[in-house]
This record gives C-alpha cells, sequence and structure tokens, in this order.
C-alpha cells in the first residue's frame, strides 16, 4: 500500500486506446504512482472492450486503491456514434468507480489542459511536456498520449480539489442520479 494523503485515479476515456494516470500527493507534492494504457482496437466487437475497461477500472482500483477517480467528458463531436461509444466507455468506468464507492469528477478536455498548461487549447504533446516537468519526470513513461490524457486528469483534479465548478462531482449512485435525472429514463 502507497503512504499517502491521497491517491487520484485519472482516465481518459476511449475505445481505441484508454489512458490511465495514478498519482499519489502527500502534504500536496504529488508523485506519479503508474500510468497504463488499453489498447482495446484488438478486440473483436463494441461489447467487448467495454467489458474490459470494467474489469481493468475494477483492477487498478483493487491494485492501487484510489481516494478520488478523475475522468475526461466527452467532448462533443459531429459524429454521433463515435459519441454514443466514447459515452459508454466512460459509463462503464465510472460504473466501476461507483461500484467500488469511489467518488467520481469529470473534467472538460478544455478544462484539463488549461489546468496543466494553462493553455486551454494546447496540444496533447504539450499536456506530456508539462506533465512531465510538474511531476519531476526524466522521461516520459509511454509513447501513446491517451495515457498521458489519464494522468493529466488525476493532475488537474489535485490542482482543482475542494473546487467543483465546471465539473461534477459524484460520491455514489445516489449523487449521481441526483445531478442527472435525465438519465433515469
Amino acid at each position: 500500500m502507497i503512504s499517502a494523503d491521497k491517491i487520484i485515479l485519472g482516465i481518459d476515456p476511449g475505445t481505441s486506446i484508454m489512458g490511465f494516470g495514478l498519482i499519489s500527493v502527500k502534504k500536496g507534492k504529488m508523485e506519479m504512482i503508474s500510468i497504463h494504457e488499453l489498447i482495446l482496437k484488438k478486440y473483436p466487437n463494441h461489447e467487448t472492450k467495454l467489458k474490459y475497461i470494467f474489469d481493468k477500472t475494477l483492477a487498478l482500483i483493487d491494485e492501487f486503491h484510489p481516494d478520488e477517480v478523475a475522468l475526461e467528458a466527452p467532448f462533443f463531436g459531429k459524429n454521433v456514434q463515435s459519441m454514443l461509444k466514447l459515452g459508454r466507455a466512460q459509463g462503464v468506468a465510472m460504473a466501476a468507480s461507483l461500484h467500488r464507492n469511489i467518488p467520481i469528477t469529470e473534467y472538460s478536455p478544455k478544462k484539463i489542459k488549461m489546468a496543466i498548461t494553462g493553455n486551454g487549447n494546447a496540444s496533447k504533446e504539450q499536456v506530456a511536456g508539462m506533465l512531465k516537468s510538474l511531476l519531476n519526470l526524466k522521461e516520459f513513461p509511454t509513447k501513446y498520449l491517451d495515457a498521458s490524457d489519464g494522468l493529466a486528469v488525476a493532475v488537474c483534479h489535485h490542482f482543482n480539489s475542494g473546487t467543483l465548478s465546471e465539473s461534477k462531482g459524484y460520491t455514489g449512485w445516489e449523487s449521481f442520479l441526483k445531478q442527472n435525472p435525465d438519465r433515469l429514463k
């Protein structure tokens, strides 16, 4: 078990590659614990991908015992089918977190980029470079920028701890349903 004031799991939902990053915060100082990417392209159908996302999210939660989970909220795109699939990926990651009674918070892509780089339109490469600096990493531990996006969500959450403006925080299913009554239909 990692000794920390708080452990945050950040998730960048995706159906081709899904990024996860974990940080510990001890006396306000961040340290990267782990970074993962789930390569989902090899799975034969969307349902299998969703099951793998759920199972892997639970496995990360059970291994690292995060106190909080932060997710990148889906952005609005022109392709409705892609948005639907992305929303499902986010939903199963949320469900896994809520299944373990871990509070979740969503952040928009712009809010995450702004928190990390100071520029809401920063590139993935700029975000990764800033994370390397913020976390005092000699080398960035992955070639997949989706994994660094998951790490960025965790760092953004730390920077925004206690302030839920422009983000949605849920402490469990009841909280989620209260804040999203339209999803009950």
